[in-house]
C-alpha cells in the first residue's frame, strides 16, 4: 500500500523521494509507506493553493455548494473505499466507523454546503449622515491545515469544508501514521474541485513546521496536543497569521445522587472506551456524589471488565488499539506513574500480543493534584473523585486547564442548568455525552484552544470581515 501526496490536482511522490513507513497499530507490522514531503514538496503546494484561490473565491456560493454536494455523494459511494483506508491506519473497529463516523462525516460537508450560501450580516445602513455602511465576508485565502490520528477523516472533514465552503482554498497535513483515508477524500475531490484548491500533503512534523512558516498561508488551523498548539501559535505569530487551535480537552463527569446507579454505569461504560478513548471529549473524570460513590463505582467496574478490544477483524471488540507506539508508551506511563494512594480496580496493563491494544481501565482513589487527573490521557482510562456537594463537583471539574467538554447526569433540572452555567467548557452535554451535530459549534477554553469548529460559528472563522462605506 502507497500513499501520495495530491497536489494542483495531481496524485505525486515527495519531490526528494522520502518516504514514511505506515505501520498498522492492530499487528505492530509495515502496511505501506506514505510520502514524507520535503520544502519543496510544501512550496509547491502552496503555490498551487495561491493560484487556485484567485478563480476559488470569485465562484458563487453555489457553486461551491454544488461541489461539495457531489463531494458528500462521492464519498457515500465509496463508503468500502473509504472505511478500509480508516481502518487499515486505525484498527478501529470497522462497523463503529462505518455507521457513526461516516454518516456525520458526510452531514458536515452537506451542512457547510449548504452554509455557503446563507453567510450572516447586517442590511447595509447609514450609521453617519451621507454614509451608506455594507458589512462584506470574504475567504482568507490559503488556508494550511494540520490534523491528528484520531479521527483521521472526520477531522479532515471539519477543516476543509467550512474552509472550501467560504471561498478559501486549502493545503492540509494529516498525521503521519494516518494519511490514507484523507489521501483518498482528496482524490475523491478531485472530480469536483478545480486544480489546487486542495491539496494534501503527507509527512512527519517537520513537513507541518514547513507548512505552518511557509509564508503563503493566511491562517492555520490544527487539531492536536497542547504542545503542537503552542509551538504553532508561536511560530504563526512571526508573520501573524490568523490560529485556529483545537487542542484536546479532560473532560469532567459529574453523577448526581439522584441518578439511577446501573443505568448511568452502564451508559458511562457504553460510551467511555469508544475508539480507544483517543478522543478529545471523551469520558475521562467521573466525579461521584459521595452517598452513591461506591455502588456506582462498583457498578462501573463490572461493565467496564466485560469489555474486550481487540482488531478490526474481531468483532466482539468494544474498540480496537491505540493508534501508535509512542501513545501506548504515554497511557502506560501514566498508569506506571500512578502515587500508592490510586487504585487500579480493573484493567491497567497492556494486552500481551501484537499491536498497541490496552485494557480497558479504571482507576479510584485519586486526587486532584494527580498526574493522572490533571493529564489527558488520551486512553481506555477513566478515574474516579467523590465530591460533597455541587460546589465540590465545579470545583473538581474547573481545577484542570483543559476546557473542551463535560457533562452532568441528574434528573434535577435546575441542577443541570447551574452546572451548564458554571462549568468551563464550550460543550456540556446533560445525561449523555459526546454526541455532536454539524449545526452547533465545537471548541474549547484554556488549554483546548480557541476557535470553533461546526456550524455557522465555524464557517465564520474562514472569513474576514470587511466594512465598505459608500
Amino acid at each position: 500500500m502507497l500513499a501520495h501526496n495530491h497536489i494542483d490536482g495531481q496524485e505525486q511522490e515527495a519531490a526528494d523521494g522520502g518516504r514514511m513507513p505506515l505501520v498498522d497499530p492492530a499487528t505492530g507490522r509495515l502496511r505501506g509507506y506514505a510520502p514524507c514531503s520535503g520544502a519543496a514538496d510544501v512550496d509547491r503546494a502552496c503555490r498551487a493553493a495561491e493560484r487556485a484561490f484567485g478563480h476559488w473565491s470569485r465562484t458563487t456560493p453555489a457553486v461551491r455548494q454544488r461541489a461539495l454536494l457531489r463531494l458528500a455523494e462521492s464519498m457515500e459511494q465509496h463508503a468500502d473505499a473509504l472505511t478500509a483506508a480508516e481502518v487499515g491506519d486505525t484498527g478501529k473497529p470497522p462497523q463503529a466507523f462505518r455507521s457513526d463516523e461516516l454518516p456525520a462525516v458526510v452531514d458536515t460537508v452537506r451542512f457547510f454546503a449548504g452554509a455557503a450560501r446563507s453567510l450572516p450580516g447586517s442590511v447595509a445602513a447609514e450609521y453617519t449622515e451621507g454614509r451608506t455602511s455594507l458589512l462584506r465576508r470574504e475567504p482568507l485565502g490559503v488556508c494550511a491545515q494540520i490534523t491528528p490520528w484520531n479521527y483521521p477523516l472526520m477531522m479532515a472533514v471539519w477543516k476543509l469544508a467550512p474552509a472550501l465552503a467560504a471561498g478559501n482554498t486549502v493545503v492540509l497535513k494529516p498525521a503521519d501514521t494516518t494519511p490514507s483515508s484523507t489521501v483518498l477524500l482528496a482524490r475523491l475531490a478531485a472530480e469536483h474541485l478545480p486544480p489546487g484548491v486542495l491539496n494534501v500533503l503527507c509527512g512527519d512534523r517537520g513537513t507541518g513546521a514547513r507548512l505552518v512558516g511557509h509564508p503563503t498561508p493566511a491562517m492555520v488551523a490544527v487539531t492536536g496536543s497542547v504542545r503542537a498548539g503552542r509551538e504553532i501559535a508561536t511560530a504563526c505569530a512571526a508573520d501573524l497569521k490568523r490560529v485556529h487551535l483545537e487542542l484536546g480537552g479532560n473532560a469532567p463527569v459529574l453523577i448526581h445522587q439522584d441518578v439511577d446507579v446501573e443505568e448511568t454505569a452502564q451508559a458511562l461504560a457504553d460510551v467511555a472506551y469508544y475508539n480507544a478513548g483517543q478522543d478529545c471529549t471523551a469520558v475521562t473524570r467521573l466525579l461521584v456524589h459521595r452517598s452513591i460513590h461506591d455502588a456506582f463505582t462498583a457498578a462501573l467496574t463490572e461493565r467496564v471488565a466485560k469489555l474486550t478490544t481487540g482488531g478490526p477483524d474481531e468483532p466482539g471488540a468494544a474498540y480496537g488499539p491505540l493508534n501508535n507506539a509512542a501513545q501506548l508508551a504515554r497511557v502506560r506511563g501514566l498508569l506506571d506513574r500512578l502515587p500508592e494512594h490510586a487504585e487500579i480496580l480493573t484493567g491497567g496493563r497492556a494486552l500481551d500480543r501484537p499491536g498497541y491494544f490496552h485494557q480497558p481501565t479504571v482507576v479510584a482513589a485519586v486526587r486532584q493534584d494527580d498526574e493522572i487527573v490533571q493529564e489527558e490521557v488520551f486512553g481506555p482510562v477513566v478515574t474516579v473523585q467523590p465530591f460533597a456537594d455541587e460546589d465540590e463537583a465545579l470545583r473538581l471539574a474547573n481545577g484542570v486547564r483543559l476546557g473542551l467538554a463535560a457533562s452532568v447526569w441528574t434528573r434535577d433540572l435546575d441542577r443541570a442548568m447551574r452546572a451548564t452555567r458554571s462549568l468551563r467548557t464550550g460543550i456540556v452535554w446533560v445525561n449523555s455525552h459526546g454526541t455532536t451535530v454539524s449545526e452547533m459549534p465545537h471548541g474549547g477554553r484554556g488549554d483546548s484552544g480557541h476557535g470553533s469548529d461546526l456550524s455557522m460559528t465555524g464557517l465564520l472563522e474562514y472569513t474576514q470581515a470587511k466594512h465598505v462605506m459608500l
